[in-house]
């Protein structure tokens, strides 16, 4: 089972939704950088469940330990080791799920691939908990890139059927970005609040789920960061974000809806800004050729709805072989994407600062 990642920095997670704790060891942050706890503070209460009735019922306060790396408050170099301990575990919630399998899961797969090995209480290994270290990993990496002038932010552009305002792809700020994390729900139109709301809570009300799309911005980048092919800017965002349980998709720029564009539309043509180059649009999201060029970088994330629900599914018993129905048990979220949202930032972070070397 494959734990680690990255080039110039590394990082390694492990432990399991109900175990005693979960966690992460980075390599490669500069030494003597001098951390912010109160910026990792707000960071994991935006990840945190429990917050409200829009999110699973588990309460964990997600505080982090620091076993190494840090001394004084900064960096030392050394390879930063940070646990988080899991409180409120109800693993016989989970007994069932041994043997039958959860439709939309990661059960049957996983059972499969580790010969019944495998942790599932929770999800275990596969479980969304798990991208709650990922979070401090990218609350550094936050700290690190806007000390660069680099800032990183996201919004829901839809949950379930409610759609939002896509970015301004040309004008977006930091004042836009930041503004969002203060956010009950980030999203762009406050008006749209009740209507996500009511979206997610119906979901619950019927023991049912939603899923969403997180779209992610990033400035303050140069041009000229990245590779083609296979270390580009986009392959390297996406390789993380698919690493994310849920997520389904992913669209750079105009994604998609470029394909119903001529090339003469399509085409992000230049201007000259004073003595800066910019582009009259920004279709390719920020990146062409696989590298940076200046704009900022915009993707879009799509979110499955939450696998596990209520509702009497049809599934198998892996153990007797034999059709059986299956409700589950436990306490999960009617929506993962207001969660997701904040380790979709930290995935574009920890990206970021993989490709600028580290430091």
């Amino acid at each position: 089972m494959s734990g680690v990642w990255g080039n110039n920095m590394k990082i390694s997670i492990f432990g399991e939704s109900h175990g005693n704790g979960i966690g992460i060891v980075i390599n490669g942050l500069e030494p003597g950088f001098e951390i912010d706890f109160d910026y990792i503070d707000k960071e994991m209460e935006r990840r945190a469940p429990g917050r409200n009735n829009l999110s699973t019922a588990r309460k964990e306060a997600d505080k982090v330990e620091i076993l190494s790396g840090i001394f004084e408050g900064k960096v030392t170099g050394a390879p930063i080791c940070a646990v988080i301990k899991n409180i409120d575990t109800r693993s016989k919630d989970y007994s069932l799920l041994k043997d039958v399998m959860r439709p939309g899961h990661a059960d049957y797969p996983g059972l499969i691939r580790y010969d019944g090995f495998n942790d599932y209480r929770g999800g275990g290994h596969f479980s969304g908990r798990i991208t709650a270290p990922l979070v401090f990993a990218g609350a550094l990496a936050k700290q690190i890139l806007e000390k660069k002038g680099i800032f990183i932010g996201a919004h829901l552009k839809s949950v379930g059927k409610v759609e939002e305002a896509y970015f301004d792809s040309i004008n977006l700020n930091k004042e836009t970005l930041l503004s969002l994390r203060g956010k009950e729900l980030p999203i762009l139109e406050d008006k749209n609040l009740e209507k996500v709301k009511h979206e997610i809570l119906s979901a619950k009300m019927e023991g049912d789920s939603v899923g969403g799309v997180v779209e992610c911005g990033i400035i303050g980048l140069k041009a000229g960061i990245g590779d083609p092919f296979f270390d580009s800017v986009e392959s390297t965002i996406a390789h993380l974000a698919f690493s994310v349980p849920g997520i389904k998709g992913i669209e750079f720029g105009a994604g998609f809806d470029y394909t119903k564009m001529r090339g003469s539309e399509g085409n992000d043509e230049y201007y000259m800004d004073g003595k800066c180059i910019k582009t009259y649009s920004n279709n390719n999201g920020g990146i062409t050729g696989g590298i940076t060029n200046g704009m900022p970088i915009i993707f879009r994330a799509a979110v499955k709805p939450t696998a596990s629900i209520i509702k009497e599914q049809r599934t198998i018993n892996a153990k007797t072989l034999e059709d059986t129905k299956l409700v589950v048990q436990g306490r999960h979220d009617p929506c993962i994407a207001q969660r997701a949202l904040v380790v979709i930032e930290t995935i574009a972070a920890l990206a970021i600062l993989d490709l600028i070397g580290g430091k």
